[in-house]
């Protein structure tokens, strides 16, 4: 693998491309690979429509020079995506199952960097979530899985299992947002060969 010339972050539940690893980031790439074009698009509550709007973003992308990164229901976005397109993916205590995750969180929702933001979760979200999940994991070495045990939202064991045969950091500690990313974020970079 090339170092990507185009890099998509897709962010988790309630979140936005505000998120700290999303930041992180793009920081990073503005100060040392300005040349690489870096999207994280806020997504919308329905799957379907989150997925159409990546679609429509990287369909002029160069299919073999881009990556996908997210975390958590990102994780599983970035999952979708890297199926669909046979790209790279660099997943962050992916959501395996977010079908039945997030089936507690019907209703209203507010986000987590503008808790002044509403947004309405619906129940044929669910439905969305269940049609897209991919059956298996294709060509694993082409993603990089980063789980923490201290992750207190999903369940490291299971993120684990879905994602064993791929390039794998299972981490003692950390946490569900990797608040230490900035420990990680050379092992990504040097998985994209941006490094």
């Amino acid at each position: 693998m090339n170092a990507p010339s185009h890099l998509l972050y897709l962010h988790g539940f309630r979140s936005s491309p505000k998120s700290f690893k999303a930041q992180c980031l793009a920081a990073w790439l503005a100060e040392h690979r300005p040349e690489v074009t870096w999207w994280c698009p806020q997504l919308p509550p329905s799957p379907r429509d989150a997925m159409r709007l990546v679609a429509d973003g990287v369909a002029a992308w160069p299919k073999e020079h881009m990556a996908v990164l997210g975390s958590s229901l990102g994780g599983f976005y970035a999952t979708v995506v890297a199926e669909a397109l046979g790209c790279p993916a660099v997943l962050m205590n992916p959501a395996v199952d977010p079908a039945r995750d997030l089936a507690g969180f019907i209703g209203e929702q507010t986000m987590y960097h503008a808790p002044e933001d509403h947004f309405f979760f619906r129940a044929e979200y669910i439905d969305e979530l269940v049609a897209m999940a991919p059956a298996a994991i294709t060509n694993p070495q082409r993603y990089l899985a980063i789980i923490a045990k201290g992750d207190e939202v999903l369940d490291w064991r299971e993120m684990r299992a879905r994602y064993a045969a791929t390039q794998l950091r299972l981490l003692e500690g950390s946490d569900h947002g990797l608040s230490d990313f900035d420990v990680h974020l050379p092992h990504i970079l040097r998985f994209l060969h941006l490094i």
